[in-house]
């Protein structure tokens, strides 16, 4: 096979297919186990295909489709986390593997799927009376790894045997290999050095007191997979000669009542079907699609609960694996399982000794060996993943740079619940941070984010049908629905999106049913500004691009101009459209109403691109401040964006008596605008709650005038103590929805929620 292998291209051999489970309680804020339903904010348990829960009801469990890539995976699995970190009210996410303080005889939620989960109901309480609620608490990281279809396929081209046998003794022998060595991945990966006072009396009576809650016995690295883990009552070893030879030992254990079905067998790598999991039947039947990894502690320094680069670590070894030779030791099962539970308990040893078929070997010796032919086998293929060694490399050399001591380390100086509680609130402030932002899709516009960050909650599928264009396409039960920039769907009419569009059509049609525009007149040419200039030469006018959006283009002189600056206005204007609105000011404030149905799901009062003075900063020093803020960026990707210095602005600015260059007050506050959109760089601040009702049946009047059902009104307001006294400047067909979503001030609306319920009611 290695001369096959050899012959086929990088991004063949390194392709595949990727997924992560991971497990973790909710706690309160005093760090004690939550005890709560599984919140409903987060969907049904029973369906919902990212977010469920596990063994108890106090923990959550998030679960990635497959992925192409590592990143993929690891970026969807951040975003599960995002989500559920802002969904659980004021508990937190615990970072530890290991449990949380639990209740003391008390009662631990086993988890409640109703009657659709009754079988699943009493196989955990039979996992309760074997091995006790607190073992089942412990959490940790699940890897699911198949080849890509190609790459099988390539390396079976020209085999003797059958296709399913060569794919399946291809898994066996990985999986031979991985167990023969899953002690470095427990070295490497091992997270849990020490547990809380609360937990099960017979392990902690065997450790010692390195602060007030932190229990260890000084050179453990991962009590999850020692015998203070989840593992079985004895060791089992299954036959993986061949996928018959391990169904057989499995239903052998099954009927020596070592275990009550196949997912009691706690291997550290499960072989899995796509079709039925872990069931034997199915198995044997469909034959091994993939596998899963499952000795994985979490990483408590990371928010994921693992680290990307040791995903790619994992990658390259899988691999490996399976191309390396397998040795003639009988006995490995049993030697590789010593070896386990040794670098388990003593892991942080620096004399730990282990076995290497049958002969006594240092754990670094045995480590760096196994890195040096990983390292090989990467150069010689040249799959490319130097980066990741030198990491790996680091923690073999030097004991304290694993993950286990450097937590011990914390742990006994801050406490185990007090630095656990401090890694979740700063994970819960990253999730925070991250909250309008999808990851691994950052590329794509804010809008298209947020709608599929919120069919994500909902447990919706999303497939992204062309990034560029922002199509997605998704999925709930037996409906489908397309959409173009979140809010571009199947709800809204070609005529209608013409409609709006079109400027002049719109006033038309809402003057035709009662609703107020302003005054105004096309113009195609000079000539035809010239002509009607005399009856706005003394009025406060605006002039716009006929077919724009965005703001794009737009004069607003609301205090009049001479026909000169009207005449370059229009110069401008006419690089975005042949034909030019002339319009009459309306005064008040602007408001943009997101009328989505029959409701208005927000309103938005938009604020110029302004910057406000410190007595010391030039204007183009104060907009480079401004545009230093995070939430602030270019190309619809963040809820605000960047304010540009450019020919409008400066020209604007010379209105006022100022440059770009000036100095301004401290306090005084300058506009660099005139129009208010945000495209512009200018401020949201939420009115939604703050408006009369009556203003909002306009809008949605309005909107359904021209027969939009997802429609943004732009609304003239004098005054809001004055109700009936207003002005529609336009419609838009494609409103934005991070606006409203996420304000530069005031309340944050679930507009993501609001299109999914229109879509899937």
């Amino acid at each position: 096979m290695q001369k096959r292998f050899s012959q086929l291209s990088k991004q063949l051999l390194t392709s595949g297919r990727f997924a992560i489970e991971r497990e973790m309680l909710r706690v309160t804020p005093e760090g004690t186990l939550a005890v709560t339903k599984h919140p409903d904010s987060l969907g049904d348990k029973a369906t919902h295909p990212y977010i469920t829960t596990d063994f108890s009801e106090s923990q959550i469990e998030l679960i990635t489709p497959t992925f192409p890539t590592v990143e993929g995976a690891h970026d969807f699995l951040q975003t599960l986390y995002d989500i559920t970190a802002l969904h659980i009210d004021d508990e937190r996410l615990w970072p530890q593997s290991m449990p949380c303080a639990l209740p003391d005889g008390g009662i631990i939620p086993l988890a409640d799927f109703g009657s659709s989960g009754v079988e699943a109901g009493h196989y955990r309480e039979h996992l309760l009376q074997k091995y006790g609620a607190k073992k089942q608490l412990i959490s940790g990281i699940h890897f699911n790894f198949s080849f890509a279809d190609e790459l099988i396929a390539a390396l079976y081209e020209r085999s003797p045997e059958r296709y399913d046998r060569f794919k399946n003794d291809l898994y066996l022998k990985l999986v031979r290999n991985y167990l023969r060595t899953r002690w470095l991945v427990v070295y490497l990966l091992g997270g849990t050095p020490a547990v809380h006072t609360s937990y099960e009396e017979r392990c902690v009576s065997q450790m010692q007191a390195l602060s007030e809650d932190v229990y260890s016995n000084t050179t453990a690295l991962s009590y999850r997979n020692s015998d203070c883990g989840y593992t079985n009552v004895e060791p089992l070893y299954p036959d993986y000669s061949t996928l018959s030879d391990y169904t057989a030992s499995v239903r052998r254990f099954i009927a020596q009542g070592d275990i009550a079905n196949p997912n009691e067998l706690y291997s550290p790598i499960r072989l899995k079907t796509s079709r039925g999991g872990n069931d034997l039947e199915r198995l044997e039947t469909n034959g091994i699609d993939y596998i899963e990894i499952r000795n994985i502690d979490l990483n408590p320094f990371e928010k994921t609960g693992i680290a990307l680069s040791d995903l790619k670590f994992l990658h390259v070894f899988l691999l490996y694996l399976t191309l390396k030779d397998e040795t003639r030791f009988t006995d490995w099962q049993a030697e590789a399982f010593h070896n386990q539970q040794r670098v388990a308990k003593e892991g942080l040893s620096p004399t730990l000794t282990l076995m290497r078929d049958g002969e006594t070997m240092a754990l670094q010796t045995y480590a760096l060996d196994l890195l040096d032919e990983v390292e090989a086998f990467n150069e010689r293929y040249t799959l490319g993943f130097d980066d990741v060694f030198g990491s790996v490399r680091e923690r073999i050399d030097h004991v304290d740079a694993t993950y286990a001591a450097r937590l011990t380390k914390v742990m006994t100086t801050e406490g185990y619940t007090a630095w656990s509680l401090r890694q979740a609130e700063l994970f819960y402030r990253d999730a925070y941070a991250n909250r309008f932002r999808m990851h691994g899709y950052s590329d794509m516009e804010l809008s298209t984010q947020i709608l599929m960050k919120a069919a994500l909650k909902r447990g919706y599928t999303i497939d992204v049908i062309d990034r560029d264009d922002q199509f997605i396409r998704i999925r709930h039960g037996n409906r489908t629905e397309y959409v173009k920039q979140a809010t571009k769907t199947s709800k809204d009419n070609y005529v209608s999106v013409l409609m709006m569009e079109n400027k002049t059509v719109t006033k038309h049609v809402l003057a035709e049913h009662g609703i107020r525009v302003p005054e105004g007149v096309e113009l195609r040419s000079e000539t035809d500004l010239r002509d009607a200039w005399h009856a706005f030469s003394n009025e406060p006018v605006v002039l716009k691009p006929k077919s724009t959006n965005f703001g794009i283009g737009i004069h607003i002189f609301k205090d009049g101009t001479t026909l000169d600056e009207a005449l370059a206005a229009f110069r401008h204007a006419r690089t975005f459209d042949d034909v030019i609105l002339l319009e009459t000011f309306l005064p008040g404030k602007e408001y943009r109403f997101l009328v989505i149905g029959d409701e208005v799901a927000g309103i938005l009062h938009r604020v110029p691109a302004n910057v406000t003075g410190d007595g010391a900063s030039t204007i183009r020093e104060l907009v480079a401040q401004k545009n230093e803020d995070p939430l602030r960026g270019k190309g619809y990707k963040t809820p605000l964006e960047k304010i540009e210095i450019d020919d409008i602005v400066v020209a604007f600015l010379r209105l006022q008596g100022k440059t770009p260059d000036s100095v301004i007050a401290d306090g005084e506050r300058v506009f660099l605008r005139e129009n208010s959109n945000i495209s512009t760089g200018g401020d949201s601040i939420d009115y939604t709650d703050r408006i009369a009702d009556s203003y909002k049946q306009i809008a949605v009047a309005a909107a359904k005038a021209v027969g939009a059902t997802i429609c943004g009104v732009d609304m003239m307001i004098p005054s809001l103590e004055r109700e009936g006294d207003y002005g529609i400047i336009e419609l838009n067909f494609n409103p934005a929805i991070h606006i409203h979503s996420f304000p530069y001030e005031g309340k944050e609306r679930p507009i993501g929620e609001t299109v999914l319920d229109l879509l899937f009611d």
